[in-house]
């Protein structure tokens, strides 16, 4: 196996360390996000029944748990920047390890960063009512100059990280769990909407395996910390910690938000509206739906633009936490040598500016709910590797410390990668435009690999 690069402490040299709480933050604002306030109502659309949708994000949650007490063990072991991509290198070499780190930087966070600043552009621009000619244009724009303005915030140091990262994912927390607690009080009178179960079908189990796809991209975040697992304090225990706690504070808000959004708005009320715009982006901004039919629209416009307020956190997490793939390859020589250059003040900028010029091509190049697919598949099939990874490093480097054990080895692991394969061939089933696109980036990679690698090194 390779050698770890002796650059890798490199990160470590420079400015203040991440703590607990701005690990946790990271956990929590790269999972809540995009996801949460967008796809539920793709999925009531798709499965046609309330109590299927939170019982698939009930499933989703089970597999987000395995595959974080998963990740907990490989973080501890493997203490570096640089997230699936350090453990696939040392798990299975460098052209696996290259494509995992080629995924996250195109589909990982490029995407994600895209779909989360366009999701939250529609929630700040809709209490406008700008018509669609317009509101199209006026929604990347907005979206173009958030991950701007982020990737500047990040680029000035790791204070102004912790700082912005803090601040903008307390008041996301604050104003979500408000949210929450106040659409299931307002929404009492709805709880028959979740009485809806149609017969369970071949055709519905399929659509159930693929919709999961939309509810596995809101949970990958639990990965989102391990991306600058270097530049944490004692990562050993702070990382286990992070990873747990920000998962556990996620699951609960994840179902207190789709209860609201069930007493809100029947199955039945989604396929309408969906029907009435003749686009499946209608039911986008879900939560906002929500509080327009329990609060009214007076108090819906201001929470919409409270809500894309709460989005520019997960854009951020991504901005701060992606660009440290980059530089973990970069220094292993296997990517542009550019990528790995760290400013003084300990920021990979080149490899953050690269990356923001590619989620703002995105913005402006695909839409909303294909982004979501298209992300959704490759992120799947990155993970289930970088999980599957626990198994050939215990064969294979029984001598690395360990300092946390994954509980239930090997069957929690072995539970994620079996429901989220499922979920990856239903949706290539389902959506294989989408799906393939995915898959053709990621083979992009390959050249790319063999192209930029540098003699000697991989």
């Amino acid at each position: 196996m390779t050698d770890r690069p002796p650059s890798e402490s490199h990160a470590r040299e420079t400015g203040p360390a991440f703590g607990l709480a701005t690990a946790t933050f990271l956990v929590v604002s790269g999972m809540i996000g995009t996801g949460v306030l967008t796809t539920s109502g793709f999925t009531v659309y798709f499965v046609g029944s309330n109590q299927l949708m939170l019982a698939l994000w009930v499933v989703g949650g089970v597999l987000a748990v395995c595959g974080g007490l998963t990740l907990c063990e490989l973080t501890t072991m493997l203490p570096n920047s640089g997230g699936d991509y350090v453990y696939m290198r040392e798990a299975y070499g460098p052209l696996p390890a290259f494509l995992s780190g080629w995924v996250s930087f195109l589909i990982g966070f490029g995407a994600p960063i895209a779909a989360s600043s366009v999701a939250a552009a529609h929630y700040l621009l809709a209490p406008a009512e700008l018509p669609e000619p317009l509101a199209g244009p006026g929604r990347a724009v907005l979206a173009s100059a958030a991950i701007l303005a982020l990737t500047a915030v990040h680029s000035l140091g790791r204070r102004s990280s912790i700082v912005a990262q803090a601040g903008m994912t307390s008041i996301k927390l604050a104003i979500l769990v408000a949210l929450a607690a106040a659409g299931l009080i307002a929404g009492q009178g709805g709880w028959t909407n979740l009485s809806d179960r149609p017969p369970l079908t071949g055709d519905l189990l399929v659509a159930m395996a693929s919709s999961l796809v939309y509810i596995s991209y809101a949970y990958t975040g639990w990965n989102t910390a391990a991306y600058v697992a270097g530049e944490v304090t004692q990562p050993q225990v702070t990382m286990p910690r992070a990873i747990l706690l920000g998962s556990g504070l996620v699951l609960a808000v994840y179902l207190a938000l789709n209860t609201a959004y069930a007493l809100a708005l029947s199955a039945a009320d989604v396929r309408s509206i969906v029907d009435q715009a003749g686009s499946l982006e209608a039911v986008a901004p879900i939560a906002q739906l929500m509080a327009s039919r329990l609060f009214g629209p007076r108090v819906a416009g201001p929470l919409s633009v409270a809500l894309g307020l709460t989005l520019l956190a997960s854009v951020s997490a991504y901005v701060l936490a992606g660009p440290r793939v980059a530089a973990a390859m970069a220094r292993d020589g296997l990517f542009p040598a550019a990528a790995g250059r760290v400013s003084d003040r300990g920021v990979p900028v080149v490899a953050a500016v690269a990356q923001a010029a590619w989620a703002i091509l995105l913005v402006w190049t695909a839409s909303f709910e294909r982004m979501l697919v298209f992300a959704g598949v490759g992120l799947a099939m990155s993970s289930m590797l970088a999980v599957g990874a626990i198994f050939v490093l215990r064969r294979r480097r029984p001598e690395l410390p360990r300092p946390f054990r994954t509980p239930g080895y090997p069957l929690v692991p072995a539970l994620y990668l079996l429901g989220t394969g499922l979920l990856t061939v239903a949706v290539i089933a389902q959506r294989p435009l989408e799906s393939g696109l995915s898959l053709a980036a990621i083979a992009a990679g390959i050249p790319l690999y063999r192209a930029t690698r540098q003699p000697g090194r991989g």
